[in-house]
């Protein structure tokens, strides 16, 4: 009897243990470009060490006000790179993010911030249009139109949302299905394929990981 019950004590803790280790872990990781996928990094910022944060833009959301970084506050972001007139991967993206929208629809620290990757036909207009469409709400999705340029470097250089290289110009495109997880201290915690439901899903449970890692921190800086 000893012999048994010691066995069945070895059992449970070696399942228990074997619990801990293989649980999905509740804290999500935190990217820097040398932990990246070379093909994601744009070559200016390669072999750069330490924490990398979102930087600052300016830009034009569907309602033609300036939207910039300030704008966000300490909220989350969800950010993707788009265009109105894509019929290939775009639309499977829009209805995706339509879903990431309704399950945080009243959740005040989560904005979704899609940026097209085509303003010269994405005006502010255009995009007012395809907002209404597409039943995005501006409290929780914002839609951003602005310098070419400074898309696409955010894009490469801020979210590493592009494994394509590029500078910009007239002859440069950006054409990705990766959506971006960003924390209130606007480091990057997550990229998940736009077109995938069950990547989405996972995306959708990050975030509610990632509000539950805000409630934690504020409590505990009290």
């Amino acid at each position: 009897m000893l012999r048994i019950s010691l066995f069945f004590l070895i059992f449970i803790a070696a399942v228990v243990a074997g619990y801990y280790i293989i649980r999905p872990s509740e804290t999500l990781p935190v990217y820097h470009p040398n932990q990246l996928d070379p093909r994601l990094v744009d070559k200016s910022i390669k072999g750069r060490k330490g924490e990398h944060h979102i930087m600052p833009f300016s830009l034009s959301d569907q309602l033609g006000n300036t939207y910039t970084l300030d704008s966000v506050g300490e909220r989350i972001i969800v950010a993707d790179f788009f265009f109105t007139t894509c019929a290939t991967i775009c639309p499977k993206m829009t209805v995706q993010m339509t879903r990431v929208q309704d399950a945080f629809l009243n959740e005040e620290r989560m904005i979704i911030l899609s940026h097209s990757v085509t303003p010269e036909i994405d005006s502010v207009e255009v995009l007012a249009a395809y907002a209404e469409r597409n039943g995005a709400r501006p409290e929780r999705w914002r839609f951003l139109t602005g310098p070419r340029k400074q898309i696409y470097a955010l894009a490469r250089r801020s979210y590493f949302a592009a494994m394509d290289e590029g500078d910009g110009g007239p002859d440069d495109f950006v054409h990705t299905e990766n959506f971006v997880l960003v924390d209130p201290q606007r480091r990057i915690r997550g990229f998940y394929d736009g077109t995938n439901t069950q990547d989405v899903d996972r995306l959708i449970g990050d975030i509610r990981k990632l509000i539950k890692e805000v409630e934690n921190n504020k409590s505990g800086s009290r």
